[in-house]
């Protein structure tokens, strides 16, 4: 009689599925991004107000998330929610977009950010240095940080959790002392009479409000994203009923909290006019540069170089987890299934989020990529979110040891504020969310067709 196939094991504590929250959370966005959004807004209120709405987005999905998790505690996370809530095709175009688009398009962005900040160190390692005609060494350096990551985590799950709590630790740490830092020797009367006196300029509309904040939540959110990941590993997770919603909630208060005390720090350090304009939009740097000096550039390329890997890290973990379940149910290469038997980890899995990741290192730039990726994830968690209500009703029966705080009002807020921002962005950002929105429907005829492959 043949040996059962190895299937994934339990794992992850409650500090480590905390850390993937937090440590897939904290990549380079929350260092540079308050700059581009600064030059959106034009006002020190609207950027505050960005990250405000941003945490509170954040903070209900997660909450919603909770009773998902708890009540259906499987591998593949979201990609399971959406199937049992809608069918498999909506967990399907799910699972698509992941892979093409916001897992590894996430992954490849936060990894070409660290090659970015590495240039600091490493002045060989820039954009314009080309060493084939379509790559240049920003590029390879990302590249091989994505392999030697996704290595790691073929040695097993315990191995790539450690990485992820010992780089979440440090990150979190530097972004703790960044706040503590900047309040207690940055503070510059300059800054805080230019910038607080006139506090809510360019309001003159609650329209001129409602597009601005709107549209300028695509960089605030993209640096609050992937917090949903700890979900995906929720086959590998000890008492995930308990475990999984505590995690989520913890780990998303922690990382919002942490980036509104950063962008009162900005504001408390250097006027509006110098967030708008920071040399190559290295915010943290520039703050840094105040009270630390000429080192400050190295200090917080350091910092970042290490929140990017962190990062890095727990995407690639999750990832391989949704496909993994996808491939169980036939609607993924059955090779993905597989798990291997010396490590326990999803290795094919980990091996093909790989592949795609890299190739798209060499799409684009940074920020390219951003503006594809929010608008499918927040399509989904919309869904998501609704499918909190389509089961209360059609599953009433599911165990349910954790309920969504604030049920129906806080889902049904989240999903009329993230539908305005979707609509926004529609609108104002058409050259990267349209091609977004085609990329989820494209996953219609893909699915049929692996369907009838499966059944034929």
């Amino acid at each position: 009689m043949a040996a059962p196939a190895p299937k994934l094991e339990p794992r992850l504590g409650l500090l480590d599925s905390t850390t993937i929250v937090m440590g897939s959370m904290i990549g380079s966005g929350i260092f540079i991004v308050s700059a581009d959004i600064a030059r959106q807004v034009q006002s020190p209120g609207l950027l505050i107000l960005t990250w405000l709405v941003t945490a509170l987005l954040t903070t209900i999905a997660a909450l919603s998330y909770g009773e998902l998790a708890a009540a259906m505690p499987q591998a593949g996370g979201q990609y399971i929610y959406l199937r049992e809530a809608f069918g498999p095709l909506y967990g399907f175009l799910y699972g698509w977009t992941l892979f093409l688009v916001i897992q590894t398009g996430t992954i490849a962005a936060v990894a070409v950010a660290f090659a970015k900040f590495l240039g600091v160190f490493v002045p060989a390692v820039a954009a314009d240095n080309y060493l084939l005609p379509f790559l240049n060494t920003q590029q390879l350096v990302g590249i091989l940080v994505v392999i030697a990551l996704t290595w790691i985590n073929m040695q097993g799950l315990r191995t790539g959790a450690l990485i992820q709590n010992i780089f979440t630790i440090a990150k979190t740490g530097a972004l703790l002392g960044l706040v503590i830092l900047g309040l207690a020797l940055g503070r510059n009367s300059e800054a805080v009479q230019a910038n607080f006196t006139d506090f809510w300029r360019n309001t003159d509309s609650l329209w001129t409000v409602i597009r601005l904040v709107g549209v300028a939540t695509v960089g605030s959110l993209f640096s609050s994203d992937a917090w949903n990941n700890v979900t995906f590993t929720a086959g590998e997770t000890k008492n995930p009923r308990r475990n999984l919603p505590l995690s989520l909630a913890l780990g998303t208060l922690i990382i919002s909290g942490l980036y509104l005390a950063c962008n009162f720090v900005y504001l408390n350090v250097l006027p509006m006019a110098a967030i708008q304009n920071a040399p190559q939009d290295r915010v943290a740097t520039a703050v840094v540069e105040r009270f630390m000096g000429s080192s400050a550039a190295q200090i917080m390329a350091a910092a970042i170089i290490v929140s990017c890997f962190g990062c890095v890290n727990g995407l690639v973990l999750a990832g391989a987890r949704v496909y993994y379940a996808m491939a169980l149910d036939g609607l993924f290469f059955r090779k993905v299934s597989q798990i291997d038997s010396r490590t326990g980890a999803p290795s094919a899995s980990l091996l093909f989020q790989c592949g795609w990741a890299c190739l798209l290192t060499l799409s684009g730039k940074y920020g390219d990529l951003l503006d594809y990726v929010i608008f499918a994830v927040l399509l989904f968690y919309i869904l998501t979110i609704a499918g909190l209500f389509v089961l209360r009703r059609t599953r009433p029966e599911m165990p349910r040891p954790y309920r969504a705080i604030g049920y129906p009002v806080l889902p049904a807020l989240y999903i009329l504020l993230a539908g305005a921002i979707e609509i926004l962005l529609l609108l104002y950002k058409p050259a990267y969310t349209w091609p977004g929105l085609l990329i989820v429907l494209l996953g219609v005829p893909v699915y049929f067709v692996w369907r009838r492959k499966e059944t034929a």
